[in-house]
């Protein structure tokens, strides 16, 4: 989450020209990236509901390392793919840091945390952080870059992202019944960006958090499909969504209230909105209120939003029907707790669906690299960088 001075500003277009519905029915078959450019690509994989009708999706969160990886995440993620087997994964922001100084060393970066689920042959995506692309003045390696690599692996499920619409690959997939094929979930992955431009109609934004936020024209982007897409299937399609940064909405929860954060607000948050988990530090969102949880109100079909960004708390809550929440840090080489506890939370977020379940969303939980026997000693434990296998040279 921490800011590195000096890094270069978000290329995100403020007025972005919003999609229409038109376009919006493009790329909506279950399992497949929206808006996905014509021409032929390798078949991916459609993702869908098992036999006994579950569904599960791991969300590892703030991998953020260089091309060496500390040894424990890698095991980190190997350990829960294998407890959890999940059907869809996720790896929500700051994938890498900025301490790559090549290319090449960016696509190992990438290649080390990507590798778990590609061994497996597990479907995966990520949303970009406001970290990710901290080197690519050195490296060339923009969001857009880093796209097109990830694309080349077999299991990876990014979208391309849309030609004028603020993000890198925001992307809608679509899970399929196990009983037809059409799609019963939707899974939501939208670009938070990096930071706050210089400024706006002359003011900076000195006093104010100075991350990125969700821009309108994605909001639109959101709401015109969801309805583009009840309007194909005849129905809404229960959702969980993620993005890398919290909105304002989390703290709004954690104490129950906008103006006042006393402990007493935060008990009565407790018995509220049902909050568990920690928070141990502050969130950081943008400066201003994007405007996607009343989005989430309106339409109706998500159930829930989790994001990283903040690697120290894991909390979740019930906010007026929606599930907002975080995943811990999963990545051993970022910042943690203090001192001796620094890599107490490492770990990840669990999701289970069900189709017999009502709303098909069941809970959410958490494991951490303690449950797993992983050696929490707050140092660094770096690997050589893994060689690249074709197609990803």
């Amino acid at each position: 989450m921490e800011k590195i001075q000096g890094a270069g500003f978000s290329r995100r277009t403020a007025l972005a020209a919003a999609g229409t519905l038109g376009a919006l029915g493009i790329g909506l078959s279950a399992g497949t990236p929206a808006f996905a450019k014509p021409g032929p690509k390798p078949q991916k994989p459609v993702l869908g509901f098992r036999p006994d009708g579950g569904f599960k999706v791991v969300q590892f969160n703030d991998t953020q390392d260089d091309e060496r990886t500390d040894r424990r995440t890698i095991e980190l993620m190997d350990g829960v793919l294998d407890a959890e087997k999940p059907d869809f994964v996720v790896i929500n922001g700051d994938v890498i840091n900025g301490g790559c100084d090549t290319e090449l060393e960016v696509k190992q970066a990438l290649n080390h945390v990507v590798r778990p689920m590609e061994s497996r042959k597990i479907p995966w995506a990520v949303t970009f952080g406001n970290h990710d692309e901290d080197s690519a003045q050195r490296t060339g390696m923009t969001e857009d870059r880093m796209l097109a690599f990830l694309q080349s692996y077999e299991f990876n499920l990014n979208a391309d992202s849309v030609p004028g619409l603020t993000g890198t690959s925001n992307t809608q997939l679509l899970v399929q019944s196990s009983r037809s094929k059409d799609p019963v979930f939707g899974l939501w992955l939208i670009d938070t960006g990096r930071y706050a431009p210089d400024a706006i109609n002359g003011q900076d934004f000195a006093g104010y958090p100075d991350w990125d936020w969700v821009r309108m024209d994605q909001v639109t982007w959101y709401r015109n499909l969801s309805i583009a897409t009840e309007q194909k299937y005849g129905k809404k399609v229960p959702s969980l969504m993620w993005g890398h940064i919290a909105l304002h909405e989390h703290r709004n929860m954690w104490f129950a209230s906008i103006d006042s954060r006393t402990d007493a607000d935060h008990n009565r948050a407790v018995a509220k909105h049902k909050i568990v988990g920690e928070r141990n530090e502050d969130e950081c969102p943008g400066p201003f209120n994007s405007g996607l949880f009343n989005a989430f109100l309106e339409r109706g079909d998500v159930r829930g939003y989790f994001v990283g960004h903040d690697h120290v708390n894991t909390y979740v809550g019930d906010y007026y029907g929606v599930q907002l929440g975080y995943a811990p840090g999963t990545g051993f080489g970022a910042y943690g707790l203090s001192g001796a506890e620094r890599n107490r939370l490492r770990g990840a977020r669990v999701f289970e669906l069900s189709e017999d379940h009502p709303g098909i969303y069941k809970d959410t939980r958490l494991v951490f690299a303690k449950d797993l026997g992983i050696d929490l000693t707050a140092n660094d434990q770096p690997i050589e960088p893994l060689p690249l296998t074709p197609p990803q040279q």
